[in-house]
């Protein structure tokens, strides 16, 4: 049985204000915005490539804005995506590696300046925010671990 994870949904506490980041800063294509009634509205997005999308809105979660930490979005070179979503005016962190080099603590704990030494894949990361602090990172995977 295949389980696709497909959409994952964000806590925001503006609905347009976010649109406006996941569109037209982030580059999402936007997927449907549906105002269906007062205080329940569904604006779906998905990044560029990616078959997973985003789901935020009013009514849709019972999480606070700015609480959801960790989302990743998987790229070939951190440094060109660094300097398109900066032209884009999106504040992203200076690559870094976490000091254990496996993955990355939470926030800014253990990390350590720079791209990996090597350039090798799952081991360089830079990071961002949306308007209300759900904080997204960038991950340089440029060949995948067996069975991905």
């Amino acid at each position: 049985m295949d389980l696709k994870l497909e959409v994952v949904v964000i806590p925001v506490s503006d609905v347009d204000k976010a649109k406006d980041f996941y569109v037209d800063q982030l580059g999402f294509r936007l997927d449907a915005d549906f105002p269906v009634n007062d205080g329940y509205r569904v604006v779906q997005v998905t990044p560029p490539g990616s078959e997973c999308s985003v789901i935020f809105g009013e009514g849709l979660t019972h999480a606070e804005p700015g609480t959801l930490h960790g989302l990743h979005l998987i790229v070939t070179d951190i440094e060109e995506a660094r300097k398109e979503l900066e032209s884009r005016g999106v504040d992203v962190s200076e690559p870094f590696q976490d000091v254990t080099g496996i993955f990355h603590h939470p926030g800014n704990a253990d990390r350590v300046p720079g791209l990996h030494p090597e350039r090798a894949s799952y081991g360089s990361f830079a990071s961002f925010a949306d308007p209300d602090g759900n904080e997204w990172f960038l991950q340089e995977v440029t060949e995948r671990a067996p069975g991905r």
